[in-house]
C-alpha cells in the first residue's frame, strides 16, 4: 500500500474558461468552496471537494459551467470539510449576511432626510467578491475605515453612485489585500476608482495599496484621491 486515493469516474464540475467572465456567481451556489476566482477566471481548487451535484450549474450567466464524468478523485467529505472551514489558514464563519449582493439605494421620501447610498454588500475589502456583476463599469470607491466616521456626507459625497470597499492599511493584512484588490482590477471592468482616506501617516498605506495593485494587475485606471482632516472632517483632493 502506497496510501495512494484510487481513481474513481464519476461526475464532477468543469469550467469553460473562453466562456467565462469571472462573475463569481458559481462560487455562491457551491458550499463546498471548490470554485475560486483567480487571474480573472473561475477554476477548480480541487476535483476531491466537488460532490457533482451540479448546484452550480444554474447560476452561471454565461453557460461555462458542466459536469463532466470522468476517472478522477473520490469526494472527499471529511477533507471537503475542513477545506470549507479553512482558507489561507483562516477560519471561516459562515455567515449570510456577508453573501455578495446589490442594494437599491433609499430615498429622502422613504427613510427620512439622510438616506443610506450603499449600492453593494459586503463592504469590508476581506469579504469583497474578486467578481461580481457589480464590478462591470463600476465607479469603485476605496475608502479608509474611518472616513466614514470622520466626514459628515460621506454618503453624498462618495458613496452615492459607485461602489464601494473600505479597508484599514495600518490594521488588515496589507499583501491579502493588496492581492485581492489586484484580482478585483484584473478580473473586471473597472470604470476609474475613488480613494478616500485619512490625513494620518498610515493612511496613506491605502494609495501605496491601490497603486501596487494596478500595477500588478497590468491595468492603469483613472484615480482620483481625497483626504479627510482629522479636524472639523474637512475634504481635500489631492490628485485627479
Amino acid at each position: 500500500m502506497n496510501g495512494r486515493m484510487s481513481k474513481v469516474k464519476r461526475k464532477v464540475i468543469r469550467i469553460d474558461e473562453d466562456k467565462c467572465t469571472g462573475c463569481g456567481q458559481c462560487i455562491l451556489s457551491c458550499a463546498e468552496g471548490v470554485i475560486i476566482i483567480q487571474d480573472g477566471k473561475a477554476k477548480v481548487v480541487k476535483d476531491m471537494f466537488c460532490d457533482g451535484l451540479g448546484a452550480c450549474l444554474g447560476h452561471c450567466p454565461e453557460g461555462a459551467l458542466s459536469l463532466e464524468e470522468m476517472e478522477t478523485d473520490p469526494f472527499g467529505e471529511e477533507a471537503t470539510k475542513r477545506h470549507v472551514s479553512s482558507v489561507n489558514g483562516q477560519e471561516l464563519h459562515a455567515c449570510q449576511s456577508s453573501r455578495p449582493m446589490m442594494l437599491m439605494p433609499e430615498t429622502s421620501a422613504t427613510k427620512g432626510d439622510n438616506p443610506s447610498q450603499l449600492r453593494n454588500w459586503p463592504i469590508q475589502l476581506a469579504l469583497a467578491p474578486e467578481g461580481t456583476p457589480a464590478y462591470k463599469g463600476a465607479s469603485l470607491l476605496i475608502a479608509a475605515d474611518c472616513t466614514g466616521f470622520s466626514h459628515g456626507n460621506v454618503q453624498r459625497d462618495f458613496i452615492a453612485g459607485r461602489i464601494a470597499i473600505i479597508a484599514c492599511p495600518k490594521l488588515d493584512n496589507f499583501d491579502a489585500h493588496v492581492k485581492k484588490l489586484t484580482s478585483i482590477f484584473k478580473g473586471n471592468d473597472i470604470k476609474d476608482i475613488t480613494l478616500i482616506r485619512m490625513e494620518v501617516p498610515c493612511c496613506g498605506g491605502l494609495q501605496h495599496m491601490v497603486n501596487e495593485a494596478m500595477r500588478l494587475s497590468g491595468k492603469k485606471l483613472p484615480l482620483q484621491e481625497f483626504i479627510v482632516e482629522r479636524y472639523g472632517g474637512k475634504v481635500v483632493k489631492v490628485s485627479a
